[in-house]
């Protein structure tokens, strides 16, 4: 008995920023992401995306500033390095008007913000959308985020997911618990827009949050709660996406550990009382294409030409909270010399984002290794070439899709558009029409456009 191969599903990796993950790449003739502030940058972009059947454009974001190398900004300000950086959300209900099936997902740190008022945004931007937007949980990673705020630093990082978790017990009453499904009634007879009786205070106390018998402000919007994002990759971080997240984003060094990863992310989630399949687990993709190998080969090289080592190291180094510029650039870098600089680095930043380097590694070894701007690597290849290896991929690693960089932008998205998903679909890899219905539902079926009952959240629909 043969099984139809398992769909791809795939994301449009952004910012409202220059420089996002490929350093440098701003300065190439073709790219357009220093008009990043203007509303056709946007429109533009969903349009393209939509002609090529993205799930989702998935806008990361940070509150803070890259200022660790060199203790200042003077690579991230030079090099653009996600700054200047613009809100993500206010560009969605952009995209929603020119599209019609494209989802959002939203990076926003609940570090920084209050349930209710965060809990109306949301709402807001799901009515918006018709149901097309999903929250990216992130609670941050730069202490000069922190600082901003009037903080010294970064919460610790298990810290933050302790607050994260009563953050979203809080987020999940407000949303799932005050209105309850037709408490709106619109009756211009009767002249009553909603029956009181049927819309419920919040109360919530816990140890970070108070929300003081309020109703949410917001009538429920088509998923209620948003489709839920988490990115964390720590142990810590995957127990919280075990029992929030929905899609989540994470990463390896290589397909065996990314493989490990997505396992136990899986077997997480049945230990949380949900089932393996409700996760869906997207990893980081950056393609350089062409028609032939040896074009797409050209091609790389020739945007290599641009590419900022020394940025892709500025915005390495403020994760970890370590200037490797103290270090000579042929002076072995240790994880023992680390720990001396800034003690209890790993803990503080969450072992995820702290990582160990290898022996033997240098500054010179680290800015030769990030000659495209990044950490990550490219897959460079025609399109059959790019296809194979995407489902490789997936066959290796159990990864559900990934979240497409962008290099040269929109070239690299268009590229991929209009050469390598022809040749996905060819291998029933890929989708040829989108399905109608809610951001949820199109990831998870028709049918499905709140929340499940057996997920945690679930608990909060008090007036059922």
């Amino acid at each position: 008995m043969t099984h139809a191969p398992k769909q791809i599903r795939l994301n449009a990796f952004n910012m409202n920023c220059v420089g996002h993950i490929h350093h440098g790449m701003w300065k190439h003739p073709r790219d357009n992401s220093v008009d990043y502030h203007k509303p056709a940058y946007w429109t533009d972009l969903a349009q393209l995306l939509e002609r090529g059947l993205f799930d989702a454009v998935f806008l990361a974001d940070i509150v803070g500033v890259y200022d660790v190398l060199g203790g200042g900004i003077d690579v991230t300000a030079r090099e653009a390095v996600q700054l200047p950086v613009n809100d993500p959300s206010y560009v969605v209900p952009l995209m929603a008007q020119v599209t019609r099936h494209l989802g959002f997902g939203v990076t926003a740190n609940l570090t920084y913000e209050h349930p209710y008022l965060f809990a109306r945004r949301f709402a807001t931007l799901d009515h918006l959308t018709d149901g097309r937007v999903g929250w990216n949980i992130v609670t941050g990673y730069l202490d000069s985020a922190a600082r901003a705020v009037g903080l010294k630093q970064q919460f610790d990082h298990d810290d933050r997911y302790d607050r994260g978790d009563d953050f979203l017990d809080a987020f999940y009453k407000l949303l799932e618990g005050s209105w309850e499904d037709g408490a709106v009634l619109a009756d211009r007879a009767r002249g009553v827009y909603a029956d009181p009786n049927r819309i419920h205070r919040v109360w919530h106390e816990g140890p970070y949050y108070k929300v003081d018998g309020v109703y949410n402000l917001t009538a429920p919007s088509p998923q209620r709660t948003p489709v839920l994002y988490q990115a964390g990759a720590s142990q810590r971080g995957n127990r919280f996406a075990a029992r929030h997240a929905e899609c989540v984003f994470t990463g390896g060094p290589d397909r065996p550990t990314l493989a490990r990863i997505v396992n136990n992310i899986r077997n997480l989630a049945v230990e949380a009382g949900r089932r393996p399949d409700d996760i869906k687990v997207f990893s980081g993709l950056t393609v350089v294409t062409d028609r032939s190998a040896t074009a797409a080969r050209e091609k790389y090289e020739d945007y290599k030409r641009y590419a900022s080592p020394e940025g892709a190291l500025a915005h390495m180094v403020s994760g970890m909270g370590v200037d490797l510029e103290q270090f000579g650039m042929d002076e072995e870098i240790t994880d023992k010399k680390l720990e001396e600089m800034v003690p209890n680095r790993l803990r503080r930043v969450g072992e995820a984002r702290g990582g160990r380097f290898p022996e033997g590694t240098t500054r010179r070894k680290l800015l030769a290794s990030r000659g495209f701007g990044a950490q990550q690597g490219a897959i460079v290849g025609s399109p059959s070439q790019v296809a194979e290896e995407i489902a490789r991929l997936v066959e290796e690693t159990g990864v559900d899709g990934f979240n497409l960089t962008r290099s040269v932008a929109p070239e690299s998205y268009r590229d991929f558009i209009d050469l390598v998903i022809p040749e996905l679909q060819e291998r029933g890899l890929y989708k040829t029409s989108y399905e109608d219905g809610t951001l949820r539902e199109k990831l998870f079926g028709a049918g499905q456009a709140r929340l499940p009952d057996h997920h945690y959240a679930a608990r909060y629909r008090t007036w059922k």
